[in-house]
């Protein structure tokens, strides 16, 4: 016989169906997201179907006192939320009808599960509304008496069974969490860079917890828009629970929405609606971040707590050219230098704005890159100095200290990158980019298990960023070839455009006597990085190891024309001259590598270097690098 209780919570209208009694939204039998206040207001427009419900009765029974928003925000946050997961909308709509100044109806046709129990809308049989209502409150007397009688029931049991009652299954703790993309409700893709924004800054201050794993921007980026379900996006990210939410602006205020679901079950157990202006969108952040904090019952110290809590003021406009410049796209130097055009008007803005200045570091080491190939006397000491100067306004900055530290190693300041890789660790425990850096420089001091165990970590917080390009290289290092390659081919399988994959994987197929399956995929590389000069480096040396010296000697012929007119990295010839079996030549220009600081010198030893490891120059070499 089916259950009264149940058929009276579930209403249906159209392809949707909710059930009051546990608090779930179907389309189509299909769960949909939607919690905490959102739903709490959508079933009680429900429960009072083809009536007005006023924004009073609405804040009377459902915002309680301590809220930490005013009503009027959390409710239109509240139903915008419902809109759009109704696919609903204000002008025309189909399901929730505003009543200016006064409050909201559900206007859709809607029926329970038991045909006995049917909701009328005004305009049909008055009787048949009256008898539906008389059952129902006969109906909710009598859940009221029944739940009385079960909590004298529970209490006499809790008295004579006191040391041996279970209430329930204990939920298990916490431990790991995701925050997903924030939506962008605004209705500009304009300012989907707010959004984007909040959702690293939330990433960023969580990750300074340490007894909480927390995946890093780049994996949870990639799931931007996704279709997955809660519990496939907690598998796949290996997660106990999940962020979602959205941010909406209008003028100059900001409002955020955001809720917490347990990944295996899919249950919503926490949501909140924040409204800040503009200017205090860092201090909001802080809000969000210590809730969700709070709500996952972590371990806080004294000190997490602080960097948690720390929040400055910042004008509107000058939160808003930082974020453009972090969310520019693109890695050619045009791209970059837009990029850095709105980090400067930031600064210019608000000279004590500290991500402005680390924005700058970051756009002059990416002028470093293999992809645009500027000088690195050029650019790195105006990278320094802006890392520098970031630090000076906020010392603890994780993200410049990480920057600083893989300058450091380029210049082979080993000590001084190891102190800024572990100054960024003890800031920010959950930063996958730092332990990427520290892996790299134990690498380079030969400590290939510590470098192992360290990027596998990496990997735990990012698990999607920390892909098969780092990792490939890193055993690459350890002279682990089958691994190293068995890593970049699964990461192109994913990413089959991967410039960086294609590259590493043609040094590993070098190393491992398979030259002329490495020339595909430097060829490759090469169209992908625009011709690089250090793409064309390696792929001269793969040339001439696969026997193909006419091609080898006809690219070198292209790189010595380029040095006529621009700058070629020495690490470009050091590459094609080791391919050459040319090791006078090949000296000669790992002194200019030395002269430049090139960025080659802190791999003194990857395999590559092996034909001149027992050379006496080579390992003067090494000593004046500090890697002997």
């Amino acid at each position: 016989m089916p259950d009264p209780a149940q058929a009276l919570a579930v209403r249906r209208f159209g392809a949707f169906e909710i059930n009051l009694q546990s608090g779930e939204l179907r389309k189509n039998g299909i769960r949909l997201r939607l919690s905490g206040q959102p739903f709490q207001v959508l079933a009680l427009l429900v429960e009072h179907a083809g009536e007005a419900v006023t924004r009073e009765e609405l804040q009377s029974k459902l915002w309680s006192a301590d809220t930490f928003v005013d009503f009027d925000h959390g409710l239109n946050n509240a139903v915008a939320r419902i809109r759009e997961v109704l696919d609903d909308s204000s002008d025309k709509p189909r399901y929730v009808e505003t009543i200016p100044r006064r409050g909201y109806r559900f206007i859709a046709p809607m029926t329970g599960v038991s045909p006995a129990i049917e909701i009328t809308r005004p305009g049909n049989s008055g009787s048949s509304v009256l008898s539906a209502e008389k059952r129902l409150t006969f109906f909710r007397l009598m859940v009221l008496l029944g739940g009385v009688l079960a909590l004298f029931s529970f209490a006499f049991m809790m008295y004579h069974n006191r040391n041996s009652v279970v209430i329930g299954p204990k939920q298990p703790a916490i431990k790991s969490l995701a925050v997903l993309p924030l939506k962008n409700l605004s209705g500009e893709p304009g300012q989907e860079y707010l959004a984007d924004g909040m959702t690293e800054a939330l990433i960023g201050r969580l990750s300074a917890i340490r007894d909480l794993r927390v995946i890093s921007r780049t994996s949870v980026m990639s799931l931007k828009d996704t279709k997955l379900s809660a519990p496939d996006i907690a598998k796949t990210l290996r997660v106990d629970a999940l962020v979602e939410g959205s941010v909406i602006r209008e003028g100059g205020r900001i409002r955020v929405y955001a809720q917490l679901i347990r990944g295996a079950t899919d249950e919503h157990f926490w949501s909140e609606t924040y409204d800040r202006e503009l200017g205090q969108a860092l201090a909001l952040e802080s809000e969000v971040a210590q809730a969700i904090a709070s709500r996952v019952q972590v371990t806080v110290t004294g000190e997490e707590r602080q960097r948690l809590v720390a929040a400055r003021h910042v004008a509107p406009e000058v939160y808003e050219s930082y974020l453009k410049g972090q969310f520019a796209k693109g890695n050619s130097r045009a791209d970059i230098e837009r990029s850095m055009a709105f980090f400067e008007d930031a600064i210019h803005k608000d000279p004590t704005f500290a991500p402005a200045y680390l924005g700058v570091a970051a756009a002059y080491e990416r002028f470093g890159t293999v992809f645009v190939g500027l000088p690195p006397q050029e650019t790195r000491p105006k990278a320094v100095a802006a890392a520098q100067k970031a630090l000076e306004f906020d010392p603890d900055l994780a993200e410049a200290h990480v920057l600083l530290g893989g300058i450091y190693q380029r210049q082979w300041r080993w000590s001084d990158a190891e102190f800024e890789y572990k100054r960024a660790l003890q800031l920010k425990p959950n930063d996958a980019g730092a332990h990427v850096g520290l892996a790299d420089w134990l690498m380079c001091q030969g400590r290939t298990d510590e470098a192992l165990t360290r990027s596998m970590r990496a990997r735990e917080l990012d698990p999607i960023g920390v892909n098969g390009s780092h990792l490939g290289w890193i055993m690459f290092e350890a002279r682990h070839y089958d691994d190293a390659i068995r890593e970049l081919r699964s990461d192109l399988a994913v990413h089959p455009d991967s410039a960086m994959a294609h590259w590493f994987l043609g040094f590993v197929l070098i190393e491992d006597g398979r030259p002329a399956e490495a020339i595909p995929e430097l060829e490759k590389t090469v169209s992908l990085m625009n011709r690089s000069s250090g793409a064309i480096g390696v792929l001269i040396r793969a040339y001439a190891r696969a026997g193909r010296r006419a091609d080898a000697l006809r690219m070198l012929a292209e790189l010595k024309k380029r040095l006529e007119s621009e700058y070629v990295p020495a690490a470009a010839f050091v590459n094609a001259y080791l391919g050459l079996e040319d090791y006078d030549q090949t000296f000669m220009w790992l002194e200019k590598a030395y002269e430049e600081q090139s960025n080659i010198l802190q791999f003194l030893r990857v395999p590559f270097f092996d034909p001149i490891r027992n050379d006496s120059r080579f390992k003067d070499l090494q000593r004046r690098v500090g890697l002997n």
